[in-house]
Order: structure tokens, then C-alpha cells, then sequence
């Protein structure tokens, strides 16, 4: 059975074809990112841009012509925070379920974080039996879910993620040190309610996550068998972050390892990781190359 998982993030829209191999493993056949950025402008809208829409229809078809070339029988479209935020979600909901021919299903954030714990349950054994934090920071939001090492201890979605703290509050290119603290100080708020474990493992999710492990890599051409599972100290994440934070986005966009459609945000969203590594005194971060498009996979070819 192949099956077809369409992500439609606030900054990007994956695809992961994918399928059961006779060992029980799950094997990817196809796994796409295209920038589709519904987040513009959202935060303060609250309405997704038209310039928006468009770009991720275009997506949309581009994706339909894959499925198609690859003969997936079966295909799961969900999307997260920008769709669950956007007052005229339909107006891109509407269209892109024809492109697709079938259903998107808005999920809300329990399920995004469950979806991201499996994710990382499945894919990376070595973390079976000790405590770890899974940290999601996409476009629009974060999932941070708390696990025990054998089950979900604690799952919230936060309302911080790339893109939308990218536009609050880095206006000037490279951001000034005001506008760093006033970042600094809003994920911290963020991050202070929250019942976090202290010395567990960091397990760093999503694209901004696999950015960086590319880019402490220095990976000239993207390895996701390298990437996945690769262990940032917190020292190194730290300093990364604020070698992001202080370049321009022309500076970011020639780094190595870094997708040139994300460096205007990155910076914001290594910011998030930092932060959490920090709160949780994690004495490790891992990358994980599988985000919630490898969740639903693994949930609907293993059970």
C-alpha cells in the first residue's frame, strides 16, 4: 500500500509518498517541501494574503501530478496553525481540496503534537526509556510534547512559531538588539507556564531544526540519513543561533545548509530551540528529519 500525506504548514506544504516494506519498516518513496508561506501577513491580519493563496495552489497541483506519476491509492491532506487561525480559510481550503480531490482536515494542536511524538517514537529507538521533549517550531506555532520515554507525559501547542514571530518583531535586516530581546522575552513568556522536565533531551523537529543540523553539518547538499538523529550540543545550537540572528538575510542565504527560502525567518525559529534548551537545561539536542507527515505515515502503515 502506498500512501500519500500532504502537510499544509504556515510557512511550507510537504508531501511524503510513502509505503509498508515487507520488514515492517516504513519506506519513503517521495518527500517534497515547497514554500508556500500562507503565514504571510497573518498575525496581524489574521486573514491569509491572496499572493498566499495562490503560491499554494500552485503547490497543490504540482503535488496532485505526483501522486498521480506514483499511483498512491490513498491520500491524507491535513493543515495546522495558519488554517486554524485564518478567518478566510476557506477561500484556499475550498480550491486546494479540488487541486487535491479530497478532504483537507484542519487539525488542532493536541493532534499536531501527538502526531509529532509519533513521529520521533518510531524513528529514533535510542530515545525509548529515558525522558525527552519534542519541540515542532513551524510557521505559525510550536508543539512541545513531554514524554516519559514510554509514553505522552504532556502535549500543548504554542502560539510562536518562524514565520509569525519573524514578523512581530524583526523589522530591521539584521535585527537590532532590541528587537533580539523583545524576541527573547516573547518566547520566554511563552515557554514560563508551561511544566517541563528539567535534563531531558531536546528532540529538535521541522525544518528550521533540520536547518541547522544541515548547517553544523555543513552539508552542501542536504542528507536526511545524516541529519536525522544528529546530536547539537547546547553550546552549538547556541552559538549557531546567534550567528543567525546577527546576519543579514543576503549573509543567511549564503550559509551552507541553510534552504535560501527560509532564511528570512530562521532566525526566529532557531531562537525558539534555544530558548527551550535552554529552560529544560537540555544536555543535548537531537535533530529529527520526520515532522507530522511521518506521524500520520507511521500511524496509518503500522497499526
Amino acid at each position: 500500500m502506498r500512501l500519500g500525506v500532504i502537510d499544509i504548514g504556515t510557512n511550507t506544504l510537504l508531501l511524503l509518498v510513502a509505503e509498508r516494506c515487507a520488514d515492517g519498516q516504513v519506506r519513503a518513496l517521495v518527500d517534497l517541501c515547497r514554500f508556500g508561506r500562507l503565514g504571510q501577513g497573518l498575525d496581524a491580519s489574521k486573514r491569509l494574503h491572496p499572493d498566499a493563496i495562490a503560491r499554494s495552489l500552485i503547490i497543490c497541483r504540482e503535488y496532485k501530478s505526483v501522486l498521480d506519476h506514483h499511483g498512491v491509492g490513498s491520500t491524507v491532506v491535513i493543515a495546522t496553525q495558519a488554517m486554524r487561525e485564518a478567518e478566510n480559510a476557506s477561500e484556499f481550503v475550498g480550491p486546494a481540496s479540488s487541486v487535491l480531490g479530497t478532504t483537507i482536515d484542519t487539525i488542532d494542536g493536541p493532534r499536531e503534537a501527538e502526531l509529532a511524538y509519533l513521529a520521533q517514537a518510531h524513528s529514533l529507538p535510542t530515545l525509548r526509556g529515558q525522558p525527552f521533549v519534542v519541540a515542532d517550531v513551524g510557521g505559525g506555532s510550536t508543539e512541545i510534547i513531554v514524554s516519559d520515554g514510554a509514553r505522552v507525559v504532556s502535549a500543548v501547542s504554542v502560539p510562536i512559531g518562524a514565520v509569525r514571530l519573524t514578523e512581530r518583531h524583526l523589522q530591521h535586516d539584521p535585527p537590532t538588539a532590541d528587537e533580539r530581546a523583545a524576541l527573547v522575552r516573547d518566547i520566554d513568556g511563552h515557554l514560563a507556564p508551561l511544566a517541563l522536565p528539567s535534563g531531558a533531551t531536546l528532540v529538535a523537529s521541522a525544518g528550521t531544526a533540520t536547518n541547522l543540523a544541515a548547517a553544523d553539518l555543513a552539508l552542501e547538499r542536504y542528507d536526511p540519513e545524516r541529519v536525522h538523529g544528529h546530536v547539537l550540543t547546547p553550546a552549538a545550537l547556541t552559538k549557531l543561533t546567534d550567528r543567525l540572528i546577527t546576519a543579514t538575510t543576503a549573509a543567511r542565504r549564503e550559509m551552507v545548509g541553510i534552504e535560501p527560502q527560509r532564511a528570512d525567518v530562521i532566525a526566529a525559529g532557531a531562537t525558539i530551540f534555544a530558548r527551550l534548551a535552554a529552560r529544560l537545561a537540555a544536555p543535548r539536542v537531537m535533530v529529527s528529519d520526520r515532522g507530522i507527515r511521518w506521524g500520520l505515515a507511521y500511524e496509518r502503515l503500522t497499526s
